[in-house]
C-alpha cells in the first residue's frame, strides 16, 4: 500500500515536471517569436524612413538640377503641354503604385517611386525661381523638425487616430476644391488662410500615417517582399506628407520674407 502511494506520488512529481518543462518551452518559444517579430518590425521601419529619405534626396537633387538649367526650365514651364503632362504623369504614378502595389514586384515598385520622386523634383524646381535659397533652407529645416515631432507623436501615442484620418481626408478634399476656386479668385489673403489650413491638415496626416504604418508593419511576421512593399507604400505616404507640409510652410514663410 505504501509502495503504491509512493509510486503515485512519484508519478505526480514527474507529471508536474513535464508540465513545467512544457510551459518553460512554450515561454521560450514565445520569447523567441517576440524577439523575431521585434527585429522584423525594426528592419521594416528602417526601410520606410530610408526609402522616404532617398526619395527626398532624389527630389531635391532633381529640383536643383532643373532650376540651374535654363533649357529644362523653358521646356517645362515654357510649354503648358509639357507641364500638364508632368502633372498628369505624377498623379498617374501615385495612383498606379497605390492600386497595384500587391501585383508589382518590389524592384518595379521601387523604381516607380524613384521616377515619381524625380518628376516631382522637376515640378518643384520653380521654387528656386520664386524664393531665395536662404528661405528654402530655413523652411526645409522647419518642415523636418515639425515632421519629426509629429511622426514621433503618431508612432508613440496610445490614442487611436483612425477617426482623425477620415476627418483629415475630407478636409483635404475641401482644401483642394478651395485651392481651385482661388485660382480664379486670385485672393492673396485667402491663399494665406489656405496655407495655414494645409499645414494643419498635413501635420495631422503625418501623425495618422505614422500610426497606421506602425500598425501595418507590426503584424508582419517576416521581412519578405510582401512586407517590404507595405513599407514602401508607407514611405510614399510619409514622403507626400513631408512635401506638402514643406510647400505650405514655404508659402507662409516665403510671404513673410518678401
Amino acid at each position: 500500500m505504501e509502495r503504491s502511494i509512493f509510486a503515485e506520488h512519484n508519478i505526480d512529481i514527474i507529471k508536474k515536471k513535464d508540465i513545467n518543462m512544457e510551459v518553460q518551452e512554450l515561454e521560450r518559444l514565445i520569447r523567441q517569436q517576440e524577439v523575431a517579430d521585434s527585429n522584423v518590425f525594426s528592419a521594416l521601419m528602417r526601410k520606410v524612413y530610408v526609402w522616404m529619405t532617398l526619395a527626398l534626396v532624389i527630389t531635391g537633387v532633381t529640383a536643383v538640377g532643373v532650376a540651374n538649367s535654363p533649357n529644362l526650365l523653358a521646356l517645362i514651364y515654357g510649354n503648358s503641354f509639357t507641364m500638364w503632362g508632368l502633372i498628369i504623369a505624377e498623379l498617374g504614378l501615385v495612383m498606379y503604385i497605390s492600386a497595384r502595389i500587391e501585383k508589382l514586384s518590389l524592384s518595379t515598385a521601387t523604381i516607380l517611386f524613384a521616377v515619381y520622386s524625380a518628376l516631382n523634383g522637376a515640378m518643384l524646381s520653380s521654387i528656386f525661381l520664386l524664393y531665395t535659397t536662404a528661405v528654402i533652407s530655413k523652411v526645409f529645416f522647419i518642415t523636418a523638425a515639425t515632421f519629426g515631432v509629429t511622426a514621433f507623436y503618431g508612432y508613440t501615442t496610445k490614442k487611436d487616430l483612425s477617426s482623425l484620418g477620415n476627418i483629415l481626408f475630407m478636409a483635404l478634399i475641401g482644401l483642394i476644391i478651395a485651392t481651385v476656386v482661388n485660382m480664379f479668385m486670385k485672393s492673396s489673403m485667402f491663399e494665406l488662410i489656405l496655407s495655414y489650413i494645409g499645414v494643419a491638415i498635413f501635420v495631422g496626416l503625418t501623425a495618422w500615417d505614422s500610426q497606421k504604418i506602425k500598425e501595418m508593419l507590426m503584424v508582419q511576421r517576416n521581412a519578405g517582399e510582401g512586407a517590404q512593399k507595405v513599407a514602401l507604400l508607407g514611405a510614399l505616404s510619409l514622403y507626400l506628407d513631408f512635401i506638402n507640409l514643406f510647400l505650405y510652410l514655404l508659402r507662409i514663410f516665403g510671404r513673410s520674407d518678401d
